[in-house]
Parts: structure tokens; C-alpha cells; sequence
């Protein structure tokens, strides 16, 4: 295996079905998301913090499946040394295939991402860190990946700074057209979750965004 990314509280490798179980029962790669000892806490408190934060994700993924959201298939959760085993999702990350296509294909592929968060939070779940980077397309569906900071949070507080974030980060990848295709994203939010709450929805990012702008400028300590 092989590793592919180092975050705060994870470490990420990526290597075969044959590697990590030792069959070859399926001939694709997967992806094992190890949550590492953090030294400078007390032992007890580290491993159940890890444990909580294993089990959370994995309950999370399971959940936004079943409300068919295109996420990583799951193929074991080992709270041992808390590690979670999953699919890993071919495909091209978002923030490099919509830079490279036609306007259109780029809003309906928004429309789309619009659809995915728009079942997530049907489901109660947040995703904590939505970015193009964190979404790849795979045979012309969006997937979703890196659940690591999702919560179970169905609260319009909570589902409008999921959308804000991903509005920001569009803002700073996608800045010639980001408007646009934010607004395409509304669109397809729209269409799952209906007028009214999408309309909260909007109403919650701007206050948001307007709490932001007081705090830049000193009003809100």
C-alpha cells in the first residue's frame, strides 16, 4: 500500500483488495482511512475520541448510500485500530474536469452536485468539507468522498454553512464563473428539496455570509 494523503487526525492509503485481505475476491484498488494515535493526548481519551470518529464515519457512509448518495462503498470497519476499508472512487476530481468543459456541461454537472447535497441533508447529514476536490465523476454520476469532518446535523444552521463553505471554495477554484455555477447548484438543491426549504436555505447562507463581513470589519468579536 501506499500512502496518498496525511491529514490532521487520518492518514489515507490506497492499495488492492489482495493487499489488504489477502484474497482476490475483487480486482479493484481500495482505499483504507487509518486514524492514527494522537501522543500528546491521555491514551483513553485518544483511543475512544478515534473510536467515536470511526464508528460516526462509517454510520455516515452507510447512511448517505442509503439515501442514494454516490459515495465509497464500505468493505469493513475495524474499530481495533480503527480503520475503515472502502472502495476507491476512479474517476476525475471536479475541481480539474470542470475547468476543461463547455459552460453548460459545467452548470449541469453543478445541478448535479446540487442534487447529491440536497439527499445528504434529506438524510440529517452534513458533510462538513464540500469542495470540487471532493467530488469525483465517475461514469457521469458525482460522487462524494472525505467524510471524515460529516455529521449527523439536520439543523438549517448547519446545512447553510455546509453550502457557504462550498460556495466559498467555488469562489476561490472556480473564480471566473463561480456565481454561476453556484447558483446551478442551488438549482439542483432545488429540485430535491423544494422551494421552501430551499429558499431557507439561501435566506441562512446569506446571513452567514453577513455575519462573516461583520467579523472582517470588527463589528462581531
Amino acid at each position: 500500500m501506499r500512502l496518498i494523503k496525511q491529514g490532521a487526525e487520518a492518514k489515507i492509503y490506497r492499495g488492492s483488495f489482495k493487499e489488504v485481505f489477502g484474497v482476490k475476491l475483487l480486482d479493484e484498488d481500495v482505499v483504507v482511512k487509518h486514524r492514527v494515535p494522537k501522543r500528546y493526548r491521555i491514551k483513553e481519551i485518544d483511543e475512544r475520541l478515534r473510536k467515536e470518529r470511526t464508528v460516526r464515519e462509517a454510520r455516515i457512509l452507510h447512511r448517505a448510500k442509503e439515501a442514494g448518495v454516490f459515495c465509497p462503498h464500505m468493505y469493513e470497519v475495524d474499530l481495533r485500530d480503527m480503520k475503515i476499508v472502502m472502495e476507491f472512487v476512479e474517476g476525475e476530481r471536479l475541481k480539474e474536469y470542470l475547468e476543461r468543459v463547455p459552460m453548460e456541461e459545467r452548470l449541469e454537472v453543478c445541478r448535479e452536485v446540487g442534487r447529491r447535497i440536497g439527499l445528504l441533508h434529506e438524510a440529517g447529514i452534513v458533510h462538513g468539507d464540500l469542495t470540487t476536490s471532493n467530488m469525483i465523476l465517475r461514469d457521469g454520476e458525482v460522487y462524494l468522498i472525505d467524510f471524515g469532518l460529516a455529521d449527523f446535523d439536520g439543523t438549517l444552521e448547519a446545512q447553510g454553512v455546509d453550502l457557504h463553505l462550498l460556495r466559498r471554495a467555488m469562489e476561490s477554484t472556480h473564480y471566473t464563473w463561480f456565481d454561476r455555477g453556484f447558483a446551478a447548484v442551488i438549482e439542483g438543491y432545488r429540485e430535491v428539496r423544494g422551494e421552501e426549504k430551499a429558499a431557507q436555505i439561501v435566506d441562512k447562507i446569506r446571513e452567514i455570509e453577513e455575519r462573516g463581513r461583520y467579523r472582517e470589519r470588527g463589528w462581531v468579536s
